[in-house]
């Protein structure tokens, strides 16, 4: 079975999705930023030109993590004092999805989860604070202000209207962790776990000079 496509409504280019449940993509031609309602697509707006990069990481790379398959679709660059970081969408051969973060060679996987109790606002949370979720006490070691600095691909939710977001990161004594996302409201919940590159099992990727 064919994967879903559409025409880019700015400059006509074939639009081919790998993830069906698709929210928002971007015209790999003409950097369109474009929603998707079913085969129909939107113009919302255009990509900025994305910022440098040392990640080995891109589109398309694929990848194992335990022991299930998957393929990187999308990704959102976040700019915060110290620098910024991917977040890049994969998807799974089942259709799930998750996010790979990769922020200075240090890598985590992570899926949306049901918050165990409502979550608070960004303003009541702080660093040293605890919480118990999933059999396990989970402490807030940061909490950071940051913006989209760009996307491409493909995304489970619309980024195009937002600017800056805060994150609340918390971990575990035995090394899981989780975010809280306030960039909706009520805010989203993921949990995770620090990954080693190498355990990932990746191919296809980025080549640069020198390797």
């Amino acid at each position: 079975m064919s994967p879903p496509n559409a025409n880019c409504p700015n400059c006509g280019a074939r639009v081919v999705f790998r993830w069906s449940s698709a929210v928002q993509t971007t015209c790999e031609y003409c950097r369109s930023v474009l929603v998707r309602h079913d085969v129909d697509l939107r113009k919302v707006g255009e990509v900025a030109d994305l910022p440098p990069d040392s990640s080995p990481i891109q589109l398309a790379t694929e990848g194992q993590y335990r022991g299930k398959p998957f393929v990187v679709v999308g990704r959102i660059i976040y700019e915060y004092s110290l620098g910024t970081w991917n977040e890049w969408h994969i998807v799974f051969s089942g259709g799930s999805s998750g996010w790979l973060s990769d922020a200075q060679a240090e890598y985590a996987v992570s899926f949306l989860s049901e918050p165990p109790a409502p979550l608070e606002q960004a303003q009541q949370v702080y660093r040293g604070k605890e919480y118990a979720w999933f059999n396990g006490r989970f402490q807030v070691t940061s909490v950071t202000t940051a913006r989209y600095r760009g996307t491409e691909g493909e995304l489970p939710f619309e980024s195009w209207d937002k600017q800056e977001c805060v994150f609340a990161d918390l971990r575990t004594a035995d090394g899981r962790f989780a975010t809280i996302d306030y960039t909706q409201s009520p805010p989203l919940l993921f949990i995770g776990e620090a990954v080693e590159f190498d355990s990932l099992q990746l191919t296809n990727l980025r080549q640069f000079e020198g390797w």
